[in-house]
């Protein structure tokens, strides 16, 4: 990579005449970020930036996604897998406005992501021009920082700044809104001070409100926490996507190995530790296992590490985790007792705590805690996560638990939608290794898991990357399947097709007296859409996902027997490129344990509904 005091290194055109512009700046100062991978929808704002990128394709690629949402959920999967912050780009106007979805997701994830918009140029900006739209203004409260380039001397300072703002604290979104005419602007034509601008790819930052630096554990609030962990007697860890995000799950394990303590985890934390681990109780939460809600529900101690307390956890916040004391670790300051006290808070980053835990736990720090044990594999024992006999219908919790006995030693990298689905493959799929699960947690974007896996099988070419989807997501982002077919990004799609919007169908059967209120995906004269249907699937399901595949130029099949699934799914994984499996599954299915919204593990259903 080119040093900060090197000129740019853009190559032109064949023709001479082109001279070195704002947007060649632009892109010179995303490689020198580490940005090898873009993706990026062209439009007439954001055309200077599209030509720059075709100069630079040796040093960074850049994929047409179908739709800019696809494109920023893809440069997630980029961000969520590895070091490198994802970058994703759109025109102005319509082009900009399809990215905020993906931008919000990210801000509830705390994903860092950078989202270009092209902008109008700075003289029409406010007069409502063609493709005009208030980037920074709709972006503000869904982004950690937003920045509108109103000179082409600031390309470089603000790059490095929204790039440093979105890596470091607490991770998130940055919206860089840059208009036309600052990407058209000729280097040898700008002057500054009168004399000409010599391009500073290192330029000073000027964040004067932005202090990230992280506040270092002090050696007391570790002593502090051992001594709480060595008087309790029925302690618990809740760990969170917080350990994950700073690539601490190796000290995570090994702290919770030494201790022998019950590990709980978050939809965010699935991979901080080993899924198939005996130590491991599972996700706890709306849809976690009874036997993680219990515990903690009768836990002295909640170790609560890198978690924010979300209400899809808690439930009823009076009384989640009311018996024990809390140690809260959080690298951000505003979620300290934001929705729980907790008795010994740390600010820190959650890596620097565990090595510090590490470092000082002594045998005697280790909790005697073997009568705890007994009762939390009674609930173990008494309410296991199960799969019940089918018959020959392929329910989703088997199609998982397939799934992953076929591919969990290839340690792919697994994204999800959201929905029922997504429930069950946090509970069936059991992650051995951080940063192979993918879901969208705090925004519950349908849609997400198609473009998401785009994204990791970019940045991961030689890797099994499996979306595991519903019927009503794959409608969300489908036109993707185009770009899995014309980049050659080999795809794996598990589709449980079960032609209803099943997580709200549980809800109707379970809180509406089984009235569909437009969760049925086929045509309105079927009787399936007021839920007066036999209850079996039609021999043509709509829509015909196999056809739209192979219209794609993907690989398709369907499925509908559980005999010849292990061998259909092996066909899915032996393919030489990307490949739907269309898996017809029973709409009845509902996804438990269930604690309703807002209700407590008093409220817990463990049992199907009576037919």
């Amino acid at each position: 990579m080119a040093t900060a005091t090197e000129t740019c290194t853009s190559v032109p055109p064949a023709s001479t005449d082109r001279k070195l512009n704002g947007a060649d700046v632009f892109v010179e100062c995303l490689i020198r970020q580490g940005t090898d991978l873009i993706f990026a929808y062209p439009g007439g704002c954001s055309m200077p930036l599209h030509q720059a990128l075709t100069f630079r394709s040796k040093e960074i690629r850049t994929i047409l996604p179908r739709h800019e949402q696809g494109g920023a959920f893809a440069a997630q999967g980029v961000s969520r897998t590895t070091d490198n912050v994802g970058v994703c780009m759109g025109t102005s106007g319509p082009g900009a406005t399809n990215l905020v979805t993906a931008i919000a997701d990210a801000k509830m994830d705390s994903i860092p992501l950078i989202a270009i918009s092209a902008q109008v140029p700075t003289h029409l900006i406010g007069s409502d021009a063609f493709q005009e739209t208030p980037m920074v203004e709709i972006c503000r409260a869904i982004t950690k920082h937003h920045y509108l380039i109103t000179k082409t001397e600031d390309i470089p300072r603000v790059i490095k700044e929204a790039f440093y703002i979105a890596r470091t604290g607490r991770p998130g979104p940055v919206l860089i809104d840059v208009p036309k005419d600052v990407q058209q602007k000729e280097i040898d034509k700008l002057l500054i001070n009168g004399k000409p601008w010599e391009v500073d790819y290192d330029p000073a930052m000027n964040l004067p409100g932005y202090h990230p630096e992280v506040r270092r554990v002090h050696p007391k609030q570790i002593r502090a926490i051992l001594k709480m962990i060595r008087e309790s007697k029925k302690p618990i860890f809740y760990a969170g996507g917080g350990i994950i995000q700073a690539n601490a799950s190796e000290e995570f394990a090994k702290f919770a190995r030494k201790t022998g303590i019950p590990v709980a985890t978050t939809v965010m934390g699935i991979g901080c530790f080993p899924a198939d681990d005996d130590q491991s109780l599972h996700m706890l939460g709306m849809h976690g296992t009874a036997y993680s809600n219990y515990a903690i529900n009768d836990a002295d101690l909640l170790l609560a590490f890198g978690v924010r307390f979300d209400d899809r956890v808690t439930g009823k916040l009076t009384e989640f985790a009311k018996h024990g004391k809390i140690v809260h670790v959080d690298i951000d300051p505003s979620e300290i007792h934001k929705n729980k006290i907790a008795d010994i808070p740390v600010v820190a980053n959650i890596k620097e705590v565990l090595q510090g835990l590490n470092a000082m736990i002594a045998d005697e720090d280790v909790p005697q805690i073997d009568d705890w044990w007994t009762k939390v594999n009674a609930w173990k024992k008494q309410y296991p996560l199960k799969v019940r006999d089918s018959g020959d219908f392929i329910i989703p919790q088997y199609a998982i638990s397939e799934l992953w006995r076929q591919t969990i030693d290839q340690d792919p990298f697994v994204n999800v939608g959201v929905g029922q689905h997504q429930m069950w493959a946090a509970q069936f799929y059991k992650f051995r290794n951080p940063r192979r699960w993918l879901s969208s947690s705090g925004l519950g974007t349908m849609g997400f898991g198609l473009p998401a896996a785009m994204g990791v099988q970019a940045a991961y070419p030689g890797r099994l990357v499996i979306d595991i989807d519903g019927d009503g997501c794959m409608l969300m982002n489908v036109q993707e399947l185009a770009t899995l077919h014309c980049e050659k990004l080999p795809v794996k799609i598990l589709l449980l097709n079960n032609q209803h919007l099943g997580m709200v169908v549980q809800w109707e059967d379970r809180f509406h007296g089984k009235n569909r209120a437009h969760t049925y995906l086929g045509p309105v004269d079927h009787p399936e859409a007021v839920g007066a249907g036999a209850g079996a699937h039609y021999e043509e399901t709509y829509p015909n996902f196999v056809q739209i595949a192979r219209g794609f130029g993907v690989g398709a099949a369907q499925v509908r027997s559980k005999k010849e699934f292990p061998e259909a799914v092996k066909t899915m994984l032996e393919y030489d490129g990307p490949y739907l499996l269309d898996v017809i599954c029973p709409y009845q299915e509902h996804v438990l344990p269930m604690i309703p919204g807002g209700q407590s593990i008093a409220e817990i259903i463990t049992e199907p509904m009576e037919s």
